[in-house]
């Protein structure tokens, strides 16, 4: 991996507010990470960026480690957490290569979060050291919660907005990146140096590092193909219609039918 394509682009993007902007990804993640959460102990947020899961979890009291290869976003979160009143719940800020965690021991954390990492890995080697990575820091039978990117669904934007992601604005190049899930943006300062899974390659490469599969959830749930006058509409009618409707995205979100709509989804698994 090329690190400084991927630390420049963080460097200078809002990804706090990319998450506020696009609220259902945060809130629906944030739904299911909760549920299989213990009730107590260390968390690692590995790949963090400026720490939005990580200061929800210093709210709900957890003790928070946080990791991030980008020290823009490491200082970011750092000045969120004393901004929130939270510094006091963290264990410490580091620089880190999700790649190489050797900072930190081995079983040392109860729960761990990888939210971003493999985005960036576009080498089978450097994916699997980071999937080694997060079981070894992880004590027996701690949850992991990993965020993958879904090929299927960027082949989909490609195919309506053509020219916000070249090159894949032909069909040949489309094609060649469904083979083989990399993607480098050809304008500069765009969201590049990706790898995009296909959806059934997750949970056995997840198993095959040494984690038992919980759920596969699609991070914007059946809200994959609505916009903000769809979410306009059903809020309109009240706060208890609402409330449905947005039950009814969470429960979705576990439907394997519609995994492939989603930008983003999250493995959930326990560490053997």
């Amino acid at each position: 991996m090329d690190d400084s394509r991927t630390i420049n682009y963080y460097s200078q993007f809002d990804e706090w507010g990319r998450l506020d902007r696009e609220p259902l990804e945060f809130h629906i993640n944030w739904h299911y990470i909760r549920r299989f959460l213990p009730l107590s102990g260390h968390i690692l947020d590995n790949g963090a960026g400026p720490g939005k899961y990580a200061m929800e979890l210093a709210k709900c009291e957890y003790k928070v480690t946080l990791a991030d290869l980008t020290p823009r976003l490491v200082q970011a979160a750092s000045a969120k957490a004393e901004e929130l009143g939270l510094a006091n719940r963290f264990q410490g800020f580091y620089v880190a290569d999700a790649r190489s965690l050797s900072l930190f021991s081995s079983e040392c954390f109860d729960a761990s979060l990888m939210m971003g990492p493999l985005y960036h890995l576009q080498l089978l080697e450097e994916r699997k050291q980071a999937a080694s990575e997060l079981h070894r820091v992880t004590r027996i039978g701690g949850y992991v919660f990993v965020s993958f990117m879904t090929r299927i669904r960027h082949a989909l934007t490609a195919l309506a907005h053509p020219r916000s992601w070249r090159p894949t604005d032909n069909m040949a190049d489309i094609n060649a990146f469904m083979e083989s899930g990399i993607f480098n943006h050809s304008d500069e300062g765009r969201f590049t140096g990706a790898y995009y899974y296909n959806v059934d390659e997750i949970t056995p490469f997840m198993e095959a590092h040494g984690f038992e599969t919980i759920k596969l959830i699609g991070s914007s749930s059946a809200a994959g193909l609505l916009g903000k006058e769809q979410f306009d509409y059903w809020e309109s009618l009240g706060d208890a219609e609402y409330a449905r409707f947005m039950q009814f995205l969470y429960d979705s979100a576990e439907n394997t039918h519609i995994l492939g709509m989603s930008s983003h989804l999250l493995y959930i698994g326990r560490r053997k």
